[in-house]
C-alpha cells in the first residue's frame, strides 16, 4: 500500500461516523460534537422559531436562528436547506468517508450549447438559474442532497439516513417531479429540455480535502459514474433509470422501455429502463 493511500489511525472511526450518520441520520455516541450534544436538545427545541433542521432541530430564523448562528455557527446546509450545516462542519474534523448504498440522480439540460448560441448570455444564465432552482427544489423536498451544481447539470443523492430506506423510489419519483417542474407535461412544451439519469448502488460519501485542509462533501465511485452516463444518454423529457434502481424501488416496468446500453468507459452493457 502506498504512503498516499495508507490508512491513518483515525480512519476507522471516521468511516464509522460517516456510515452511521448517512444510514441513520444520527451520530455515533462516541463522536464528540458540540452541535449534536444530547444535553442541548431540550434547550434547542425551546428556541424559537420554525423552520428548523429536520435532524437536530436548530431553528434557522427568528431569535433562535440568530442565537444558533452567532454562538455555534449554525445555518442552513449547502447540501439541503432543510438541514443545518453541522455535517459540513463535521467534514473538517472527520475527513474521510464510507461506502454505502445510495441512489444518485443527474439532471441535464439537453442541447444547452445550441440554446446558448441562440440566446444572449444574460438570458441563458437566467434560464439555467431557473433550472437550478426547479431541480434543487424537488431534490430538497424529497430530503435528498445536492452534491454539485455545475454548467447545465444538477447532481443529487439520496441516502437512507435522510431520504429513508425507500431512497431508490424517492430518487425515481424526484426525477419525474423535476420533469414536471420544467414543463414536460405542459401542452406548450418544456421551458427547459431536461434528461435525467438515476442509479442505485454502492458509492463513497464523505469529505475530500484540498492541500490547505478545506473539506467538501462529495460522492464518488463507479455507481456515481454510471448515473452520470445514464443521464448523458437521456433525451429531453426522459428518465433513464438503471435496472438496479427500478428493482430496488419495487416499480413495475409496465409502460417503460427496456434499454441495454453501452456506457462510455464500461466494458459490459448496462440494463436500464426509460420513463417518459
Amino acid at each position: 500500500m502506498s504512503k498516499q493511500h495508507e490508512r491513518r489511525p483515525d480512519d476507522a472511526k471516521h468511516e464509522a461516523m460517516w456510515r452511521i450518520y448517512m444510514t441513520t441520520g444520527k451520530l455515533p455516541d462516541d463522536v464528540d460534537n458540540r452541535w449534536h450534544a444530547p444535553l442541548l436538545r431540550p434547550l434547542i427545541r425551546r428556541l424559537p422559531t420554525e423552520p428548523r433542521c429536520l435532524v437536530c432541530y436548530y431553528p434557522f430564523e427568528g431569535l433562535g436562528g440568530q442565537l444558533a448562528s452567532r454562538l455555534l455557527g449554525i445555518k442552513r446546509s449547502r447540501l439541503n436547506p432543510n438541514l443545518c450545516n453541522a455535517c459540513e462542519m463535521l467534514a473538517e474534523a472527520y475527513q474521510g468517508g464510507a461506502e454505502i448504498e445510495m441512489s444518485m440522480l443527474f439532471a441535464d439540460v439537453r442541447g444547452s450549447t445550441a440554446m446558448a448560441e441562440k440566446m444572449s448570455p444574460t438570458d441563458f444564465s437566467r434560464l439555467i438559474d431557473r433550472f437550478y432552482k426547479a431541480a434543487t427544489r424537488q431534490i430538497f423536498a424529497a430530503n435528498g442532497m445536492v452534491e454539485k451544481i455545475i454548467g447545465d447539470e444538477v447532481t443529487g443523492f439520496f441516502v437512507p439516513g435522510f431520504a429513508g430506506d425507500d431512497h431508490p423510489l424517492v430518487a425515481v419519483e424526484t426525477a419525474r417531479a423535476i420533469l414536471k417542474a420544467t414543463g414536460h407535461r405542459a401542452v406548450s412544451g418544456p421551458w427547459a429540455p431536461v434528461g435525467i439519469g438515476v442509479h442505485t448502488g454502492l458509492a463513497f460519501v464523505g469529505a475530500v480535502s484540498t492541500e490547505n485542509g478545506a473539506a467538501d462533501i462529495t460522492i464518488l465511485g463507479d455507481a456515481v459514474n454510471t448515473a452520470a452516463r445514464l443521464a448523458s444518454l437521456a433525451q429531453a423529457g426522459e428518465v433513464i433509470a438503471s435496472d438496479e434502481a427500478i428493482r430496488a424501488a419495487g416499480l413495475s416496468t409496465a409502460g417503460m422501455e427496456a434499454r441495454r446500453l453501452q456506457l462510455r468507459g464500461r466494458s459490459e452493457p448496462v440494463d436500464a429502463w426509460a420513463l417518459r
